[in-house]
């Protein structure tokens, strides 16, 4: 199982780390770890920074061209905070991740900017016809490109596995390669890296923002809110899952 997998491997990159003050960790032949920030948390819950990134199947064109050859490679890092509040970047390199247009796409709802291209080859903030053609936008047009590139062959070449265009003509997402990275706090200056953290949030906080009464945020910020208002009220269902999920 993919979460298990990336779970004992982000635990050993912690071992390694409060060790000798970096572990690293690459695995091969494993599978989707779903939520790629639960590894850079569990770094961080342990006082670590953290670093993970996978492969994928080819879901994306590479930049000058329409034909999907490279993956969307999500990408983690988390910085812990003494109060529980980690910073956390969990992040696709595709403008929106799969998932994100998949629930978008549910809700009838447009994307905020352009994700991707239509059957036309025109820009396009529709869910469904970005999902249509898999013409997905690389963050950074071809800075996201080259970054998903170098990532993949990061993986697989430390993992000794299989790259994108090899996981790609398997014909499913599978057999993928993972890196988990941990860098022990403690071993650099643990209370200097808190006032390093800490001084940067003070920082953005104190900016003005574009929205009044919406501070801007660190990385990871919202989702901590988000926690809190699901622990206190309830985690939110889309009804028709819900109902699909019931008459299983």
């Amino acid at each position: 199982m993919g979460p298990y997998n990336a779970h004992v491997a982000m635990g050993r990159a912690v071992e390694l780390a409060e060790e000798h003050g970096m572990g690293v960790v690459a695995i091969r032949n494993t599978n989707h770890w779903q939520r790629g920030g639960a590894y850079g948390l569990q770094a961080a819950d342990a006082g670590m920074l953290g670093i993970c990134w996978t492969n994928t199947t080819g879901n994306m064109p590479p930049w000058g061209s329409a034909e999907v050859k490279i993956g969307n490679n999500p990408v983690v890092f988390a910085v812990p905070r003494a109060n529980g509040e980690h910073v956390l970047l969990d992040m696709a390199t595709s403008q929106f991740a799969n998932g994100k247009l998949e629930i978008l796409k549910q809700q009838g709802e447009q994307l905020a900017v352009p994700g991707g291209h239509d059957i036309e080859g025109k820009l396009s903030q529709d869910p469904a016809s970005i999902l249509e053609t898999k013409r997905a936008l690389p963050i950074g047009f071809w800075k996201g490109s080259g970054l998903t590139i170098v990532l993949d062959m990061m993986a697989a070449a430390m993992a000794g596995g299989l790259s994108t265009h090899e996981i790609q003509a398997q014909g499913a997402e599978y057999r993928v390669c993972q890196v988990f990275m941990a860098i022990a706090a403690s071993k650099i200056d643990g209370d200097a890296v808190e006032a390093t953290v800490n001084g940067v949030i003070d920082d953005l906080h104190a900016v003005e923002p574009l929205v009044e009464g919406r501070s801007v945020s660190y990385p990871g910020e919202g989702m901590i809110k988000t926690r809190e208002e699901n622990l206190a009220k309830g985690v939110p269902v889309d009804k028709d899952q819900w109902e699909n999920l019931q008459t299983l």
